[in-house]
């Protein structure tokens, strides 16, 4: 079953694809099937920067339990940063 459930978000970054790197502008969350990973349904990351087309885009299908790990990687990591090092969250 889809959710159909999207959520896009404004990013500053970059990703590496097929022509090399490009900055990364929006990265889009959804949970659907997969075009490759073997799983049913995935929750997929496309990184983009749509002013540049089709190819400036990174996908990524991760599996429900490797989808939380990595967010909680993400948090944890971000959580133990030394003060000063990144601007204040707001």
């Amino acid at each position: 079953m889809c959710t159909y459930r999207t959520e896009k978000v404004a990013v500053t970054g970059s990703g590496k694809g097929r022509d090399g790197w490009f900055p990364v502008t929006e990265a889009t969350v959804y949970f659907d099937h997969p075009v490759h990973a073997p799983a049913e349904h995935t929750l997929n990351v496309d990184f983009l920067n749509p002013a540049r087309g089709p190819s400036a885009r990174v996908a990524v299908e991760l599996d429900p339990e490797a989808a939380r790990a990595l967010a909680e990687a993400i948090l944890a990591t971000l959580d133990t940063l030394p003060a000063g090092l990144v601007p204040a969250r707001v």
